[in-house]
């Protein structure tokens, strides 16, 4: 029989395990060998990454640090930074996913900084499959995962080192809809305690987010209009997975 096929029904008849890390300084302490890890920075660099490819990106180049994408800049490319919730100066492009049209990205590399997301993408760099996660392509990460994962991580991106709610609650989304078409191993507490936080708050999500330090900070900045496009659920399709041969992400 066609061997991807058997695979693909192995794993999908044996437990996929799920495991949460709520903050990117935790990570070390849950991977594991063979892990896909889904990178979540719910505000916003996961929507603004799928949006960036949904709307035609050839690539995202993800760097950790402001010099990098200062260098990129210089040498011609497309970047977006940010820093803080607000736009570098120098940039092309902010955190916002409206920032990227199809006009301006199409068929373009863009190079892309944050406060939080890409440093968590860089911790996570050298898991076995590095996946880009939120509200907006859940279950089109759901059913990857079921049909390719052994172990998958749910890293939040949390801010500087610190658990957000936000990101933490994408985690008993990703849960409740993995169980509902798999078998789910629970592979520590945090996942289980996102899942019941989820099932308590998901019926007024945007009422309880609305309480959380980040959505207080979009609030501050003028940002508030990219919340409810970041807590849609499937929107789009468009799972971005990291390269590891060229550091992009497609």
């Amino acid at each position: 029989c066609d061997r991807n096929r058997f695979d693909s029904l192995y794993l999908y008849e044996k437990n996929m395990k799920l495991d949460l890390c709520p903050s990117p300084a935790l990570y070390p302490h849950y991977k594991s060998d063979h892990d896909t890890v889904i990178v979540v920075d719910v505000f916003r660099a996961s929507a603004t990454m799928c949006t960036m490819l949904n709307n035609g990106a050839s690539a995202i180049i993800p760097v950790s640090s402001i010099d990098e994408a200062r260098t990129y800049k210089s040498e011609g490319y497309l970047v977006g930074a940010e820093r803080k919730t607000q736009k570098c100066d120098f940039a092309d492009f902010g955190n916002s996913p409206f920032d990227y049209s199809p006009e301006k990205v199409k068929d373009r590399e863009v190079v892309f900084t944050t406060t939080n997301g890409t440093r968590a993408i860089e911790a996570a760099s050298d898991c076995r499959e590095l996946l880009i996660g939120t509200f907006i392509n859940v279950d089109a990460l759901v059913e990857r995962c079921i049909n390719t994962a052994e172990r998958v991580v749910i890293l939040c991106a949390g801010w500087n080192n610190r658990i957000s709610i936000e990101d933490t609650l994408f985690g008993g989304v990703f849960a409740e809809k993995a169980m509902e078409k798999s078998n789910v191993e629970f592979d520590s507490d945090s996942i289980r305690m996102t899942l019941e936080l989820w099932n308590r708050v998901k019926n007024d999500l945007m009422g309880y987010i609305e309480l959380s330090d980040h959505y207080r900070r979009l609030v501050d900045n003028g940002a508030v209009s990219d919340a409810a496009y970041c807590l849609t659920q499937n929107s789009m399709s468009v799972v971005p997975v990291y390269n590891k041969s060229d550091g992009k992400i497609y």
